[in-house]
This record gives C-alpha cells, sequence and structure tokens, in this order.
C-alpha cells in the first residue's frame, strides 16, 4: 500500500502529466503510450532497489519476533556425595537435585522490544522515502521523455518552415529575382534542421529506454509518454508549503530514527546491571530416602553500572539525530525558498514568450514572408526573423520543462501536493 505522502505525489504529477500528447500533434495514433500513473506503477512493482528493501524490511520482522522470544528457562540435574569412597562409594549416600532456572529480565526484555519496534518504525520511514524518491525519478525520466516529444515537434515545425522557406526562395530564383546561393544555402538549412530531427530522435529513444529502466525493462514495448507540457500548475504560496516540511517523508524517517535512539538508549540503561536469576527445585536423599525443597536467587555483586561506554555510545548518537534534524530543517527551508523562486520566474518566462514574444514574432514572420515574397527584404532579413521564432518556441519549451522539474522537486521535498492543474 502507497505511504499518503507518495499517494498525493501521484495524484498531483497525474494532474499535471493528465493530458494525453494527442494534444498536442495528432500524427500518430498509433504509438504505443505509456501514462505516468501506470510508469510509477511499475516502478514499485519491479524496480531492484525497492525490491532489494522488502527483504531487509521482512528481515526486521524476524528482529522484532525474536525480541519478543523470552529466554528459555535452564533445567540442571546435580548428584552430590556419590561414586566417592568409604561412606560415600557408590550411590547409597547421594544427594540429587533437579531443579529449574530463569533469568528475571525486568525492563530489559521490553527494552528489546521497543528497539525492535522502533527498528520497524524507521525502517518503514525509509522505504516510504525511497519509494517518494523513485516515484520522483521516474516522474523525472518521464517528463524528459515528453520534453524530447514536445522538442520533436518543433524540430518538425522548424524542417517544415524551412522547406517552405526553399519553395519560396526557388520561385523567386526562377524568376531570377533572387541568386541561386541564396537557394543553397535554404537548402543547407532544410539538411541541417533534418540532422537536429534526427539528433532528437535519438535523444527521445534513449530518454525511453532509462524509463523502462526504472521497472527493469531494457527493450520498452512503448515509444511515447503521455502528457502536455502546456499543462502547468497553480502554486500554493511559499510560507503554506514551508509549514508542511516537517511533515515530509525525509522529517518522518529521521524522528522515527531518533525514536530508535531513543529506545536503544533506553534498553543500554535496562542493561546496565546485571540481571537476576531464579532457581527452584527438589533434591532426593537416598540416605533417608526423602525429598526437600530448593530455592536460590542470584543476585549480581559489584559496580552496579556495567555498560557505561554502550550508554554513552547511544546517548552521542541521540545526540547526533537532534543536530542532524536542526540541519535538515535549515537545507530543507533553503532548498524550498530556491526551487520556488526558480519555480516563479520559469512561470513568468512562460507567462511572458505566451502572451508577449512569440505571438509579436510570429506576425513578424508572417509580415516578412509577404515582403520576401514582393522583393522588399533580403533572404538574410528574412532568415533572422525565422531564427528569432524558433528561438523563442526552443526557450518555450525549455521553460515548460523547467517548470514542471521544479514542481517535481518541491512535491518530492515536502511529500505533499502543491499544485492544481490548469492550462493556460
Amino acid at each position: 500500500m502507497l505511504s499518503k505522502s507518495v499517494s498525493i505525489f501521484l495524484i498531483c504529477l497525474g494532474l499535471c502529466f493528465s493530458t494525453s500528447i494527442r494534444a498536442e500533434s495528432n500524427s500518430n495514433t498509433k504509438r504505443q503510450t505509456i501514462n505516468l500513473r501506470d510508469a510509477i506503477a511499475k516502478t514499485f512493482e519491479h524496480n531492484p532497489s525497492l525490491r532489494t528493501f522488502n527483504y531487509q524490511l521482512k528481515a526486521q520482522d524476524g528482529k522484532e519476533l525474536q525480541a519478543a522470544t523470552s529466554a528459555s528457562p535452564e533445567v540442571s540435574f546435580l548428584l552430590e556425595d556419590a561414586l566417592g569412597t568409604g561412606v560415600f562409594e557408590g550411590t547409597d549416600n547421594a544427594k540429587a537435585t533437579l531443579s529449574i532456572g530463569w533469568v528475571l529480565e525486568g525492563e530489559t526484555r521490553q527494552g528489546y522490544k521497543d528497539v525492535a519496534r522502533a527498528g520497524t518504525l524507521s525502517l518503514t520511514a525509509e522505504s516510504n522515502l525511497k519509494r517518494l524518491d523513485a516515484a520522483a525519478e521516474t516522474a523525472h525520466l518521464y517528463l524528459i521523455c515528453l520534453a524530447n516529444q514536445s522538442r520533436l515537434i518543433n524540430a518538425e515545425k522548424t524542417v517544415n518552415l524551412a522547406k517552405k522557406t526553399v519553395f519560396a526562395v526557388k520561385k523567386r530564383v526562377t524568376a531570377g529575382k533572387t541568386p541561386d546561393a541564396e537557394l543553397s544555402r535554404a537548402r543547407a538549412e532544410v539538411a541541417r534542421r533534418q540532422l537536429e530531427h534526427e539528433d532528437i530522435e535519438h535523444e527521445l529513444s534513449s530518454a525511453i529506454h532509462l524509463l523502462a529502466a526504472q521497472w527493469g525493462v531494457i527493450d520498452p514495448v512503448f515509444t511515447h509518454v503521455e502528457g502536455n507540457l502546456s499543462t502547468l500548475p497553480v502554486t500554493t504560496s511559499f510560507e503554506v508549503l514551508k509549514t508542511q516540511l516537517e511533515q515530509s517523508p525525509e522529517f518522518t524517517r529521521l524522528l522515527s530514527d531518533k525514536r530508535l535512539k531513543q529506545a536503544e538508549l533506553k534498553l543500554a540503561e535496562s542493561q546496565s546491571g546485571s540481571n537476576w536469576r531464579v532457581k527452584l527445585g527438589v533434591s532426593h536423599f537416598e540416605t533417608f530416602n526423602d525429598q526437600a525443597l530448593v530455592a536460590g536467587i542470584t543476585i549480581p555483586f559489584g559496580e552496579r553500572s556495567r555498560n557505561t561506554g554502550r550508554i554513552t555510545e547511544v546517548r552521542e548518537n541521540l545526540s547526533q539525530s537532534s543536530a542532524k534534524e536542526d540541519e535538515l530543517r535549515v537545507r530543507f527551508e533553503t532548498s524550498l525558498y530556491v526551487l520556488y523562486q526558480e519555480l516563479q520566474h520559469s512561470m513568468h518566462r512562460i507567462d511572458t514568450y505566451r502572451s508577449d514574444i512569440i505571438p509579436q514574432l510570429e506576425n513578424a514572420l508572417k509580415e516578412t514572408s509577404k515582403a520576401y515574397d514582393l522583393g522588399r527584404y533580403s533572404y538574410f532579413e528574412w532568415r533572422s526573423v525565422q531564427a528569432e521564432l524558433l528561438d523563442a518556441r526552443s526557450a518555450l519549451v525549455e521553460d515548460s520543462i523547467a517548470a514542471h522539474l521544479k514542481v517535481i522537486e518541491i512535491e518530492r521535498l515536502t511529500g505533499v501536493s502543491m499544485t492544481q492543474a490548469t492550462t493556460k
């Protein structure tokens, strides 16, 4: 079963990537695709690192079982005054004692149980953290696939634009209004853009394989992932996110580790003195053919505290956990602040490119294309506007990728949902 923090994390990511890639391109309807939820579910089920950790959790169950098992009683038999010389020859005057003894463990046994139970809670917290990290890593690789798909769509548009340019230039060359050199440059541009398209195809293929490796698959059957980079988050305020840090999986793991150290300290203190031993039995006196009750108790003598070194060790480990808690709080708040600021900056850049830069450049390209056909602009001026528009579209994709990456990192850091999805 998924922990609450992992479930919330998946819900948020599912919202961000819920729109199918068909929203960006309707060209390849028969593509084999995978969605984010299935990718993460496969990771949880088959990720080698997580599967290895499951054995550690099962081993901890054995520790709990062992800690609950009290020390077994000891049965002893003692024969005295027999097989000697004189009156003690043979067994006529022998005394035989059969007894049972056990250790009075007191708080020590409970200490073993508390340590084992705290160890289980600590491992469970670490397991949740590992699962959240695995989900975040899968989401990160998934986003890389989605990013390359968006880059590929941009590259297709770029190739098409370059081909249209060749067609327009060829018309002017045929009409004798443009030198042949411009047509050669335009054709070279098509070849260069096609190479860029091929590069992105290779990068997408590699990203798909890296994603599938998260669940141990080396030959994936899917070729694309579902999602849409244009779906952007509406963020929660920084102050609200900061209040969630101490409920994050990392803090939970640290607090569980601290409770384990506290249980170990209590156990070490209970072991500072030896346990008392009790014995109860019956003696048989062969001489009188009588029996008598035998009872005894063994009480440790001497220095009371025999576990001083262990107590010191565990107490210092506990102090270290407290220091780590302070260090983690400072590091997490700083990381959260930096990530949040970077996210806000990426969102601002996206808004600017969408509302101001790209529409203006698209209009400029339209007017420049008309002017080139009429001979008012040179090929160089036309290509300059094309390059500016292509750069702006690429920047929009990269800023969208950056925004989604920051969302993933903030989600992993806090372990809670910070977004709602909206398509701008």
